[in-house]
């Protein structure tokens, strides 16, 4: 080549850069000559051949690349045969499989008879890898973007290690020999752990890796000079690696290595075991070790082995609760951060500075912590993958993300084309104007200025997300606060005002008993549960209770809120997370005094089971129960994020959805968004769903020891639950035990098919006990339900499970009256489809027999009676029984459910008309609700229109204060005065048609 020009053209470039494009062709042309003198001598092709066949596209490529990049210049001008070689190989345009990458780099470590061969082949494979990465980053082919540069830098790191460490492993392997197998016959190998991008995948251009070295088991190696306990040989060969990749030579470096991630840091050991490590993190583990832990990623070595171990840490990383705890950690770091960066005039810092790439790992990360645990969706080691999951996990706004995603991938674009530069680690915007200029013109702006606005704009919109993720909730609360100041209720709080200020305060705060208010306080911040706390919870509840004691004054019943808010303070001392939780969210605690103002049985479920508190969250779902498909749907996904053979995770996981969705359908209730009959139809919803879910855990535990029945389908369970009472009838409360009847459709012959087979009969019986115990065992949070099994044939006297055969010959033979009384509210709640027609049609053939009236009739007041007489009330209202009220004093009170002319008498007059009527009124077995049943009474002219409206009226009326009693904890009584109208109703059609 005689002239600079035939290189690449320049009129594509700025003006700005024509100096550095001289420079860039001056360079090239001496190094190709000097290339040329050289394979001349040598008898080998030209390398200016190969540069002279490139096309007019590739020549603007080649002077982008070399104009803007220092450190792709270099290396053309010390191998220029290198571009031939990428462009024949297809790697100037894509990116070259992890695969190609692996083969290449072993092909060139064949030929490495020592360590310093080894570096050498190393360096050059990842400066050649390099050239093709910056080529690619800058030319942006086909679409390419940040994410592709990052992963492609991640999979070199990734193939260099692995390499080195295989190379190193065989080396030394006559010397030191190979470690000894595990315990379970599994050869040992290094485990390297990537840590920050590098487990991400998602290095930058020039990045460091960081590390963290460990191995499975203790022991000796085997078949070298000596043995070598493992600690003594894994360490060497931890050493071996870092240099093979850190070590500065006159070829380079391959990747910088960072181990001060590892427990203790430069302090610790270089390289663990399993069982320290575990030990290490569960004892000694810090908030910031949490943080890091998030991108560890197993990327060399044994993989397996490292994946077992992340999965032994990942309880220290992914809290089972929400931990808002994390945020005060990453609130703090970010501090010392930002006042590293200001004693050091980092503002220019796009990584560290305000609105950089830190911050936005950040808003991810906080979420990751916080909501890892339970949202198993977040458990990913990519910002990417994790930042694009927010949304559908209602935790940022779609919006949110969508700008959030291109603002970071801009930011580490600019940080690439820092880094391009002169393959150096940096994130400072430079100073000089010649490299401002090439950073502007690899961003593709024409000048400085230019990208200096959009990375400001850019900058200002992370700042924004960030903040609203971040920061000090007391901040804000300060600025809302209008009447008592937080700073008041700090002093309160702490006993820092005299008596009669505090006193003061609480009543203008709208107190009414302020004295018993400020004792109640003073009791809680001097009791020996808050003097005992450790430092860290103290500072979380002394930081909460200024925002409590706001949010309580500014409640209708401030008195009534403190005393039962206060229960939950203290049940959750031991629990700061939850403390965080509530400082952290100061709109939660709105909602926190509202429901427990209203209910104390609200207040009682969250003091007993803490976890409910994250349902406070998202006010959205709070006040709006979930219908039962989609209730199906969460529980489903809940369970699927489970090991499946992690029987107590899943039981935890059943018992916490069962409370939060019975806290959504009281909230709701509370809120009088919620029809009373809506109320029901949401318990029930959700004991059907979670019966659902605990006949197929039943079904999969017996099978999978025992094997299924002939004739059964391993995966679907023949067998049908049976709900009677208010679970039959759709009717449930909050504290509603479940009647169940268990049944099957076997002959009861033969045996299972399992590894250890049992009897038919048996089988079903294993498995009716294993869902009484899923649905009652006890753990941390509480039990599903009580069980009722006594309404099965014979009662408690009769098999647990029942054959629909011996089911049928015992209604039609043996059955008494009130057990087809029983039967009008039964219905199938979980099991077989098919079976449940069988189920249907045996009910309807049962209740649509013609009875004898008088015989039915007797039969029914007698056991009312019965009822009355041992469960009834003895006072003056129950001795009413017109219920006129007349002669009542004006506070007697009567049982709602079990006094005369109460709900149990519509109930009885309900089952009375099925029971006689259905015979010639087919129509009133379809449903088992006592509501439908009466309108269905009024459709087929068996009782008025008005009729039916007026015991519908007052049954709703009944069960409407039983609900709110059951939320108030008072007792299911009521006001005769106040139901007098209802009960003479009930009691006017009870003795027309009971007793005439």
């Amino acid at each position: 080549m005689q002239t600079n020009d035939a290189l690449f053209p320049t009129t594509t470039l700025p003006k700005a850069l024509a100096p550095a494009a001289e420079q860039a062709q001056q360079r090239l042309s001496e190094a190709l000559s000097q290339a040329d003198n050289i394979a001349s001598m040598t008898k080998q092709p030209l390398p200016s051949s190969s540069w002279e066949a490139l096309a007019p596209a590739r020549r603007e490529a080649l002077a982008r690349v070399v104009t803007i990049s220092t450190f792709a210049l270099d290396t053309l001008a010390r191998f220029p045969h290198w571009l031939a070689e990428l462009d024949a190989a297809g790697e100037l345009d894509s990116a070259p499989s992890k695969e190609a990458l692996t083969q290449w780099l072993d092909d060139a470590l064949e030929s490495a008879e020592d360590e310093d061969a080894l570096h050498r082949a190393l360096r050059r494979f990842r400066r050649a890898r390099m050239l093709g990465i910056v080529w690619r980053d800058l030319n942006r082919l086909d679409g390419a973007t940040m994410w592709d540069t990052a992963r492609s830098v991640s999979w070199l790191a990734e193939v260099c290690t692995e390499a080195a460490l295989g190379w190193l492993e065989r080396f030394y392997a006559s010397r030191w020999g190979t470690p000894a197998a595990r315990s379970d016959g599994e050869p040992q190998r290094l485990v390297v752990l990537g840590m920050g991008k590098l487990g991400a995948g998602e290095l930058n251009l020039s990045s460091d890796i960081d590390l963290i070295f460990a191995f499975p088991e203790k022991g000796e190696t085997e078949g070298g000079r000596k043995p070598l306990e493992h600690q003594e040989y894994f360490t060497k060969l931890g050493q071996r690696l870092i240099a093979a990749l850190d070590a500065m030579t006159a070829d380079g470096f391959v990747f910088r290595v960072d181990m001060r991630l590892r427990p203790l840091g430069d302090g610790g050991p270089l390289v663990g075991s399993f069982s320290m490590l575990s030990s290490y993190y569960q004892d000694q583990g810090r908030e910031w070790e949490r943080y890091a832990m998030l991108k560890a990623r197993p990327v060399a070595g044994d993989i397996d082995a490292g994946q077992e171990l992340l999965a032994s840490l990942r309880p220290f990383v992914y809290r089972r609760y929400l931990d808002f705890g994390a945020i005060e950690s990453l609130r703090e770091l970010k501090a010392m951060i930002n006042r590293e960066v200001k004693r050091k005039g980092m503002q220019s810092n796009i990584k560290l500075g305000p609105g950089g790439i830190r911050e936005v790992e950040f808003v991810v990360q906080a979420f990751q912590l916080i909501r890892g645990g339970r949202d198993t969706e977040l458990q990913v080691t990519s910002l990417q993958t994790a930042l694009k999951r927010l949304p559908e996990l209602g935790l940022l706004p779609q919006a949110v993300v969508d700008e959030l995603l291109p603002d970071y991938a801009f930011l580490r674009d600019v940080e690439h084309a820092l880094q391009a530069l002169e393959d150096r680690q940096t994130q400072m915007l430079p100073t000089d104007d010649e490299d401002r200029e090439r950073v502007a013109f690899a961003m593709g702006h024409e000048d400085w200025p230019g990208l200096i606005a959009q990375l400001d704009e850019v900058r200002e919109r992370v700042r924004q997300h960030f903040d609203a993720v971040i920061a000090d909730p007391e901040e804000e609360a300060d600025e809302e606060q209008s009447d008592a100041s937080l700073s008041q209720w700090r002093l309160l709080w702490r006993g820092e005002l005299e008596e009669d200020e505090a006193q003061a305060l609480l009543s203008e705060a709208g107190f009414n008993e302020s004295e018993k208010a400020l004792k109640r306080l003073k009791s809680l911040y001097h009791s020996r549960a808050v003097q005992s706390m450790q430092r860290i919870g103290f500072e979380r509840l002394d930081a909460l209770m200024p925002l409590l004691l706001a949010a309580v004054a500014q409640s209708d019943t401030p008195d009534t809120a403190l005393a039962r808010v206060q229960p939950l303070i203290e049940a959750v001392l031991r629990r700061t997370a939850y403390l965080a939780l509530l400082r952290e969210n100061p709109h939660t605690l709105e909602h926190l005094m509202r429901l427990c103002s209203a209910s104390p049985w609200i207040a009682e479920q969250l003091a007993r089971y803490p976890i409910l508190l994250d349902e406070l969250l998202t006010p959205d779902t709070l006040y709006t129960p979930a219908d039962k498909s989609r209730l199906a749907d969460e529980l489903r996904q809940t369970l699927n994020r489970l090991p499946e053979d992690d029987e107590e995770a899943q039981l935890e996981a059943l018992r916490v959805f069962k409370h939060a969705q019975m806290l959504h359908v009281a909230a709701s209730d509370v809120a009088g968004t919620r029809h009373l009959m809506k109320v029901s139809d949401y318990l029930t919803y959700i004991a059907e769903v979670i019966l659902d879910a605990v006949l197929a855990m039943a079904w999969k535990h017996v099978t999978r020891k025992h094997g299924a029945p002939a004739g059964c389908n391993n995966r679907e369970p023949a067998f049908l639950i049976i709900g009677y009472g208010k679970l039959g009838g759709i009717e449930l409360g909050y504290g509603s035990d479940l009647d169940l009847v268990f049944l099957h459709d076997n002959d009861g012959k033969g045996s299972t098919d399992g590894p250890r087979p049992l009897d038919t009969p048996v089988f079903f019986t294993r498995l009716g006990q294993r869902i009484i115990h899923l649905l009652t065992a006890v753990t941390p949070a509480g039990s599903l339900y009580e069980v009722d099994m006594r309404l099965r044939p014979s009662g408690n006297a009769g098999l647990l499970v029942t054959s629909l055969d011996a089911f049928a010959e015992y209604q039609h033979q043996n059955a008494w009256t009130w057990e087809h009384q029983a039967l009008v509210r039964a219905r199938v709640v979980a099991g077989s489809e098919a079976l449940a027609d069988k189920f249907d049609e045996l009910r309807g053939s049962i209740l649509r027999r013609e009875r004898d009236p008088q015989a039915l009739r007797d039969d029914v007041v007698s056991m009312r009676h019965k009822m009355r007489d041992h469960l009834g009330t003895k006072g003056e209202g129950a001795k009413s029984e017109r219920g006129d009220g007349e002669n009542a004093s004006t506070d007697a009170t009567f049982s709602l459910k079990h006094d005369a002319g109460g709900m149990v008498d519509i109930e009885f007059l309900c089952q009375y008309a099925v029971l006689a009527l259905s015979h010639q009124t087919p129509a009133l077995i379809t449903y088992s609700d006592n509501i439908r049943i009466l309108e269905t009474l009024a459709e087929s002219g068996h009782i008025t229109q008005v009729e039916a409206e007026q015991l519908r009226e007052a049954y709703l009326a009944y069960r409407s204060r039983t609900h709110r009693a059951a939320l108030t904890g008072e007792k299911a009584l009521g006001q005769v005065k106040e139901f007098a109208e209802h009960r003479q109703i009930v009691t006017a059609l009870w003795q027309r048609f009971l007793e005439p």
